[in-house]
């Protein structure tokens, strides 16, 4: 009798249980809240719980208020996280080869930019999977420019500078060491109260993340030449994302799918009003000389003979992303 009773009592549990348990995602970023970036995401937040009934929600923490990426991929694993709005840089220590598209000088345009994602974009996010990360495609910061608080129109001129670079971004240390320059390592939190108190007084970031962060005050002038491509994506554990039902699975894919080609279309628009937005507030736009823009092909190579020497990146994904980038300026040429 008793047995009946204690498996009537758990069969009127079980049915008394959602059809699906519901799962709240906790993601961290380093965006300000307000942001055009901030909006989207929030609103794929919105359309993902609207359509899984709930069962799977989004919780944003802006701001940076969990700290750099080192320190969010850290809180992922220790399972305080979920996941991240990461830049590619800082997601190197999971998976170097997500920073393919860092390289120093590398492309000439955005046609250039456009081919190589096109080909390229699904390898990486496919390695970052590999790696234990579900990202749902990048989103590009546009071109990262040298700004300082003095002109800067050749190498010579960088001697001395106090230069910032990313603190768990091996491949901007490489870069700005392949220039002559010992860099400051600091996580991005740190850059604007460094600026103002002259810790550092030189910067690479690119216009739309410049303003968004509020750093264009602390700096003068502008080098005029594209120093390197940014990007970033959104990584979800993907042991968590897993737990998920496959038909929700499908929904945050489609959903945040979107969000990302949206957000990839949009901030190159929005980095073009930011450079507008630089040179009305006084920004000073300085052309390099014939000789620096001479020495860019001698940078880039150095930089990736070291990238290849210490296994950074791999062989195979470099050779692949030089042949599209051939291709592209062969059918480009006139």
């Amino acid at each position: 009798m008793l047995k009946r009773i204690f498996t009537a009592t758990l069969f009127l549990v079980f049915l008394s249980q959602p059809s699906g348990a519901a799962t709240t995602l906790k993601i961290a970023t380093i965006a300000p809240d307000g942001t055009s970036w901030m909006q989207a995401l929030r609103k794929g937040g919105d359309d993902i719980a609207k359509r899984t009934e709930g069962r799977v929600k989004l919780r944003f923490f802006p701001g940076g208020v969990m700290g750099n990426d080192k320190s969010v991929l850290r809180k992922i694993r220790i399972g305080q996280l979920h996941g991240g709005v990461i830049v590619s840089g800082g997601l190197t220590e999971v998976y170097p080869d997500i920073a393919l598209y860092n390289i120093p000088f590398l492309f000439r345009s955005y046609q250039e930019v456009d081919y190589v994602r096109e080909r390229m974009d699904a390898q990486l996010l496919k390695g970052l999977a590999e790696r234990g990360f579900i990202s749902f495609g990048f989103s590009e910061g546009g071109f990262a420019y040298l700004m300082s608080n003095q002109p800067v129109r050749s190498l010579d001129d960088l001697k001395g500078k106090k230069v910032w670079v990313p603190d768990d971004d091996r491949i901007s240390r490489i870069a700005i060491e392949s220039l002559g320059v010992t860099p400051i390592p600091l996580p991005l939190t740190d850059v604007l109260p460094s600026l103002q108190t002259g810790l550092i007084d030189t910067i690479a970031g690119s216009a739309i993340g410049v303003v968004a962060l509020q750093w264009q005050p602390q700096v003068k002038y502008l080098v005029d030449e594209p120093l390197v491509y940014l990007y970033a994506t959104m990584a979800i554990d993907r042991k968590a994302f897993e737990a998920i039902s496959a038909a929700d699975q499908a929904i945050v894919q489609e959903v945040m799918g979107g969000v990302f080609r949206k957000l990839n279309k949009q901030n190159r628009s929005d980095d073009a009003s930011a450079h507008q937005a630089l040179k009305a507030q006084g920004i000073k736009y300085v052309t390099p000389t014939p000789e620096s823009l001479q020495n860019e092909t001698k940078i880039r190579a150095e930089v990736e003979r070291r990238l290849l020497q210490q296994h950074i990146l791999s062989p195979e994904l470099m050779e692949s992303l030089k042949t599209h980038l051939n291709k592209q300026r062969q059918t480009a040429a006139p």
